[in-house]
């Protein structure tokens, strides 16, 4: 299993567009997943990720102010440089 991606508050209120204060009331309220690296919050991105999704308000932060707002240009329009389709094994060798 991989390590997880630890963030800090400064760091998650960037990525998700929100103020620090929201991300230490979540903190408080055990919303979010954390451990303490020399007396700072690390936070568990994923657990900020879902968090962040489960509010209307939060989520549409995230689309406008935080790192969402580039998702768009992030698509791959171009098929050759996609991903591949998963390998379901059924290919002939020629």
């Amino acid at each position: 299993m991989p390590s997880p991606i630890r963030i800090s508050v400064t760091e998650a209120s960037h990525l998700f567009g929100l103020s620090t204060k929201t991300i230490r009331q979540a903190i408080q309220l055990g919303d979010i997943t954390y451990i303490v690296v020399r007396g700072r919050y690390k936070l568990n991105f994923e657990s900020v990720l879902n968090w962040s999704q489960l509010s209307t308000r939060r989520r549409h932060n995230f689309e406008r102010s935080g790192i969402g707002r580039y998702a768009e240009q992030w698509k791959i329009l171009n098929k050759k440089y996609s991903p591949r389709e998963p390998d379901d094994g059924n290919h002939k060798n020629d």
